[in-house]
């Protein structure tokens, strides 16, 4: 039954980047993750959806055009912790980046996110 939370948590998260506008972010972020939720991403440690929502802004915003971020395993929950792996593709087979995610849920919802992101490359033709 955790699993099964933290996939909703996750995929609610996930969508965040596919939104199919702006303005829809923070609501799905909302959804997913608590107000006090701790990001550990690429540039260090933030607090709170607003930090989040610049991040998945960053992202959305990739200098190559919008791209896709989807969810590329299964939900692995051994414990207290999630694990998943991710790849953000933007268009046209522009450049890749592929990560781990772990994530801590509190009444739900994520209340911590550690970013492990891989080198960007090419997707595969």
């Amino acid at each position: 039954m955790q699993e099964e939370t933290a996939r909703s948590a996750i995929d609610t998260f996930i969508s965040a980047f596919n939104a199919s506008d702006d303005s829809y972010v923070t609501a799905l972020l909302s959804q997913a993750l608590t107000s006090d939720v701790v990001f550990w991403g690429p540039l260090g440690r933030s607090e709170g959806i607003a930090a989040v929502e610049r991040f998945v802004l960053d992202i959305r915003r990739h200098p190559a055009g919008t791209g896709t971020m989807a969810r590329c395993s299964a939900v692995d929950m051994p414990d207290e912790w999630a694990r998943y792996r991710w790849v953000f593709t933007t268009p046209d087979g522009g450049p890749r980046l592929a990560g781990t995610d772990v994530v801590h849920l509190r009444r739900n919802l994520i209340d911590q996110v550690i970013v492990f992101a891989g080198e960007i490359e090419p997707s595969a033709s």
